[in-house]
């Protein structure tokens, strides 16, 4: 599995319905145009945990990443545009990914094989967690991002929550430092090259109502000498 989508989404069975009450956090919900909302846009990945070995070993080359979240209501998709620092390199990659909504899950096509998880919508609006595995206790492991790169205690407070229940040790916790991102230059090439493309659409769309005037106008004075 390609390490982007471990970042991201990454495989989610069902939760057992047995929990205890620390792991309130870790029950999904429907997903709603609401929710939607609140995820899009610019997300910093702030820390995970992973039991699973492999998994372990991937975040810990990830020394910095952020992604982008633009959603489509109508197609029931996400469009994901990824920026990760690793080895002191930007990685971008995008692609899209499903929503299901009655189960509270975003999915991706990849390897042969679709992969599922939960979102998490956590109380400080500006978070929220994926959880991964969480019946699988060989292959628990939870991940927390954020609208800024820096987070304080509190709002890590139900990641920390979620370990616990999850009987993770927080000192298995692996933090990204945005400090050594390497994909800043490449987010403003792009950001640069989206404007330039709004804007010659728009001049575009200018052009096209400027001559549908004129054809109007000429129309009219065609008319009128007749």
């Amino acid at each position: 599995m390609a390490l982007s989508w471990v970042l991201t989404v990454l495989s989610l069975l069902p939760l057992l319905e047995a929990q205890i009450p620390l792991c309130a956090n870790l029950v999904p919900v429907p997903i709603t145009n609401a929710t939607l909302d609140r995820i899009s846009g610019k997300w910093f990945y702030i820390a995970s945990a992973f039991r699973n070995e492999e998994y372990n070993k991937s975040v810990h080359e990830i020394q910095a990443a952020f992604f982008y979240f633009t959603p489509n209501k109508t197609e029931d998709t996400i469009f994901l545009r990824e920026y990760q620092t690793r080895q002191n390199q930007c990685i971008y990659n995008s692609s899209y990914l499903n929503v299901q909504r009655e189960n509270g899950t975003i999915s991706k096509y990849e390897g042969g094989q679709e992969h599922f998880a939960h979102l998490l919508i956590l109380r400080d609006m500006k978070t929220f967690m994926l959880a991964f595995e969480v019946n699988d206790e060989k292959n628990w492991g939870v991940s927390v991002y954020a609208d800024k790169p820096e987070t304080t205690e509190e709002q890590l407070g139900e990641f920390y929550e979620a370990l616990d229940c999850l009987r993770i040790p927080r000192s298995d916790v692996v933090y990204t430092d945005q400090k050594k991102d390497k994909c800043e230059p490449l987010e403003r090439q792009h950001e640069k090259e989206k404007k330039q493309e709004e804007g010659e659409r728009q001049h575009e769309k200018e052009k096209k109502q400027e001559e549908g005037e004129r054809q109007h106008e000429k129309k009219k004075q065609e008319e009128g000498e007749s």
